[in-house]
């Protein structure tokens, strides 16, 4: 028999409603928020940091001093980690989070091909409250307005934005 484990929040004593996990130099981060603190870790974090009051602070990064080997003729390789997709689909693995960005246009067709989309909705416990199924919404789009924004996409980051101030709203209506 499994017994379930009821995770605290990091910041208090409150029993833990929103788990984020977040991917940083190749190791997850996980984090385990009431919903008083996951709003605030909503307002303060910046899309590929968390601020250090909410957990372990993001200690990698881009190797400054590295040598880019040069790659086999006509095999594309990332130039942060070297990994080829070759190796890629021989290991199952790709070596940084620069991957996804260099093989982008060979990973969309396998991920389509395996999973049937190229985006993760992930899932929810069963007994997650509405709110924090809308703070989880909250996140995504705060990610997808800083990517359209970044990427100049300026009209549908408006929509974005739009759909972000709606659920904040409701929120605050709740």
């Amino acid at each position: 028999m499994r017994v379930a484990t009821v995770k605290k929040c990091l910041r208090c004593t409150k029993q833990a409603t929103l788990h984020i996990t977040e991917l940083k130099a190749g190791k997850s981060v996980s984090l385990h928020l009431c919903e008083t603190c996951a709003q605030e870790y909503l307002n303060t974090v910046e899309v590929g940091g968390i601020p250090d009051e909410f957990g372990a602070p993001y200690a990698g990064g881009p190797k400054d001093d590295f040598e880019e080997d040069l790659p086999e003729a006509g095999v594309k390789s990332c130039p942060h980690c070297g990994i080829t997709f070759k190796q890629f689909r021989s290991q199952g693995r790709l070596g940084c989070p620069r991957d996804y960005e260099v093989f982008h246009t060979e990973l969309v067709p396998l991920l389509e091909s395996i999973h049937g989309e190229t985006q993760h909705v992930g899932k929810f416990p069963p007994k997650v409250s509405e709110n924090s199924r809308r703070q989880h919404e909250l996140i995504r789009l705060r990610n997808e307005l800083k990517s359209a924004v970044d990427e100049e996409q300026y009209e549908i980051a408006a929509k974005v934005r739009d759909q972000i101030q709606m659920i904040e709203a409701e929120l605050k209506a709740n």
